[in-house]
């Protein structure tokens, strides 16, 4: 099987900015091209960190229609559902809608055996050509994509050639780079181990954390590609306090917080269950994102390990890096 690069470095899983209630349109189109301009690989709208789950059919579908529209980076449509059928019918839509590719998670609250899985996919495989992007995360959806199943759909189908890790598991990403090699492509889906996950094989993020920083994301993954560790090291150092801490509630209540106080979006608005940060949380990321930010200013030191818990370390580092 040949090797497949497309889609590698990092790319961003795109929140979904609301105002009052509705998708604000106005406003994805703006951090559309500010990410693009920051140098970003790719976007992902309607995600996890997209809230796809509580967009509707049709809101669903204008997001990925606008990115498209607006991108001129590969734009991968998140298109999966715990309904083979619905994931069937979104990812068609997408595909017409000039989608670059698709992120197909997996079926969520079901529980389908591991063959229930690989049916699942195949069934979606049929229907499109376009890349298939798998998308494991035990943690939201009570199972992981085996390592067998993988296997089965790249032998299967040329397109399924990427996978989405978010297990936080290196051995697991080690596995599926010893069993498939460069035949596939495993992109990191933790921020924080991003950089571990690409010691060991993977190609690159799809990250919550480029919402904020897309240059220093995007950066610090170029220098891993590159083989260039201790760079991409000094800048996954400096940003882990924060790939920590927006996570502190539930993605993407942080990172939209976040965002609105960097004027990057105008609303941290989420969609109900989920509800705004709390003011306890929200001092620590709030603080997380200070130290990184102050450390850029600073001449002489910047930060590598944060404090609420973590210690603090300073190394002598010229402002370069940024």
């Amino acid at each position: 099987m040949k090797p497949h690069r497309m889609f590698t470095g990092a790319i961003t899983a795109l929140v979904t900015p609301f105002r009052n209630g509705a998708v604000a349109y106005d406003q994805l189109r703006q951090l559309v091209d500010w990410q693009i301009k920051q140098g970003i690989s790719g976007l992902v709208p309607v995600g996890t960190t997209g809230e796809s789950i509580t967009l509707d059919h049709h809101e669903h579908m204008d997001v990925i229609r606008c990115t498209i529209e607006q991108s001129r980076v590969p734009v991968i449509a998140g298109t999966g559902s715990n309904s083979t059928k619905e994931a069937i019918d979104i990812t068609k839509a997408a595909d017409a809608a000039g989608a670059d590719a698709m992120l197909i998670v997996a079926p969520y609250y079901n529980k389908p055996t591991q063959e229930g899985l690989f049916q699942h996919f195949s069934a979606i495989a049929e229907e499109t050509e376009k890349p298939i992007i798998l998308y494991s995360i035990p943690s939201r959806c009570g199972i992981e994509i085996g390592v067998r199943v993988v296997e089965r759909l790249r032998t299967k189908y040329s397109h399924v050639a990427w996978i989405k890790e978010a297990g936080g598991s290196v051995d697991r990403v080690d596995q599926l780079v010893q069993a498939l090699g460069d035949s596939l492509t495993v992109l990191s889906g933790d921020d924080s181990l991003t950089l571990p996950l690409m010691a060991v094989g993977a190609k690159g993020v799809i990250s919550v954390a480029s919402n904020l920083y897309p240059d220093a994301v995007s950066k610090m993954a170029a220098h891993a590609l590159k083989g260039d560790y201790a760079k991409a090291r000094a800048l996954h150092r400096k940003l882990y306090p924060v790939f920590k801490t927006i996570f502190i509630e539930s993605n993407p209540t942080p990172i939209k917080a976040a965002m609105k106080r960097a004027k990057v979006i105008s609303s941290e608005e989420v969609r109900a269950p989920l509800c705004n940060l709390s003011a306890a949380s929200r001092k620590t990321l709030f603080s997380a994102i200070d130290a990184y930010e102050n450390a850029w200013t600073c001449p002489a030191l910047f930060c590598t390990e944060l404090a609420a818990g973590w210690a603090w370390q300073c190394i002598r580092q010229p402002r370069k890096w940024a």
